[in-house]
């Protein structure tokens, strides 16, 4: 665990207002790690790594949301004193998935069977009791976003060559220390990633569940077809029925073939 690149940040972090930070306009440029054009990217305190973790919840990237829900963690645990190592830990615990996902996420990983491989009685567990059986995490660890809007997958973060330097820096080595999870990608383009590192032996791809839609409110006629909340005869033009059914089906397979 990077624990000197949070000691780098903390004072930063102490001193932010966070209530009038309401865009990343009004983000200090001291937790600016990178540019590139239209593209900026934030140092947020995600460090910490769970390599117990017996399921990785892959998603894009840090949203605003969770950027500010992050750095609201932050400055509770300094202000109570608390050790940075406990300080990460809490963090991810707190703003990893926060939000309005976080319920479209436990629901799905539920519909799935997850809970009963895991040998727990609900995913939401996985976010408190049993935290210590997940890590969450990101293709593109630290928050990413285009013209300050939170980036969506767009430029190609396997090609285009600062967000492919920081996945494979980042969300690669994280991955070569939990080689005995499982690896949920949310959506196509974690997913992308995800395959990436298939491709460059990092990652077994029999240990990746493909196919989960991403748990965003935006994606909500997916994600009801996929709990079997809407029929197919009801879906826009938009959602592919028979990607969704044969990637759930898959997973559903997969689980039944893998150890914990």
């Amino acid at each position: 665990m990077n624990t000197t690149q949070f000691q780098n940040y903390a004072e930063t972090i102490q001193t932010l207002n966070l209530p009038l930070i309401s865009d990343t306009s009004l983000l200090p440029k001291s937790l600016l790690m990178d540019t590139d054009g239209d593209l900026s990217i934030y140092y947020v305190p995600f460090d910490y790594v769970n390599q117990n973790a017996k399921i990785v919840i892959v998603g894009i990237t840090p949203g605003f949301t969770q950027l500010k829900n992050a750095l609201i963690a932050a400055q509770s645990n300094i202000g109570l004193g608390r050790s940075v190592e406990e300080t990460l830990i809490d963090i991810k615990k707190k703003a990893s998935f926060s939000g309005a996902m976080r319920k479209n996420l436990v629901d799905m990983l539920d519909f799935v069977g997850i809970e009963k491989w895991l040998g727990i009685s609900s995913c939401a567990d996985l976010f408190n009791t049993q935290s210590h059986l997940l890590h969450s995490t990101s293709a593109l660890k630290y928050p990413v976003f285009i013209k300050g809007e939170n980036y969506n997958g767009t430029p190609n973060m396997t090609k285009h060559p600062l967000l492919k330097s920081y996945l494979l820096a980042n969300f690669g080595k994280e991955a070569e220390m939990l080689k005995n999870a499982i690896f949920v990608p949310l959506g196509p383009k974690p997913a992308e990633a995800m395959q990436l590192l298939v491709k460059n032996g990092v990652v077994d791809e029999s240990r990746i569940l493909f196919g989960m839609p991403h748990p965003s409110p935006a994606s909500m006629e997916r994600i009801n077809y996929f709990l079997d909340k809407k029929e197919k005869s009801n879906l826009s033009i938009k959602t592919n029925p028979d990607l969704i059914d044969n990637a759930k089906q898959a997973i559903i397979d997969k689980l039944k073939s893998l150890r914990t």
